[in-house]
């Protein structure tokens, strides 16, 4: 058996009592390293929401501006798109002033909704009464398509 100085509990008490500074180090290195993949899915998270506020922002305008398009008599749009021309030809009496950031462009056509002429092509052999509008952002994919009648 052995026997326990008062030196010697002294000294295991001591290394009993608290952590060493190798232990704290390798904790910390432990939570730092283990923190990382955390960081990073809270920064795709973050770009996410900026990505959606940023669609919800275009989402909004195109809306507005397709309610604003369609607010106006039928005769006047039906003026429009025929000056326009056809489905790819930009109407500037309703578009968004060049230069302006986030641009709405404002297409108008007759359309050809019951396919008379059986050709396929809804802007050809048109409808009376019909008329096809679409509402896009300039530079980017994001549009509206509706059709409006009188």
């Amino acid at each position: 058996m052995s026997v326990v100085t008062g030196a010697s509990l002294g000294r295991a008490q001591r290394r009993a009592a608290g952590f060493t500074y190798t232990e704290v180090l390798v904790a910390t290195a432990l939570i730092a390293i283990l923190m990382l993949p955390a960081i990073d899915a809270l920064h795709s998270g973050i770009q996410g929401s900026e990505i959606h506020a940023e669609e919800a922002g275009y989402q909004l305008s195109l809306v507005g501006k397709m309610e604003e398009v369609l607010a106006q008599p039928f005769g006047d749009l039906a003026q429009a798109a025929d000056t326009a021309g056809g489905p790819t030809n930009l109407v500037g009496a309703y578009s968004d002033a060049a230069g302006s950031a986030g641009r709405r462009l404002v297409y108008l056509a007759r359309y050809d909704g019951d396919d008379a002429d059986a050709d396929g092509d809804p802007f050809t052999g048109t409808d009376d009464g019909l008329l096809w509008v679409r509402v896009a952002i300039e530079g980017t994919p994001h549009g509206l398509e509706s059709l409006t009648s009188q």
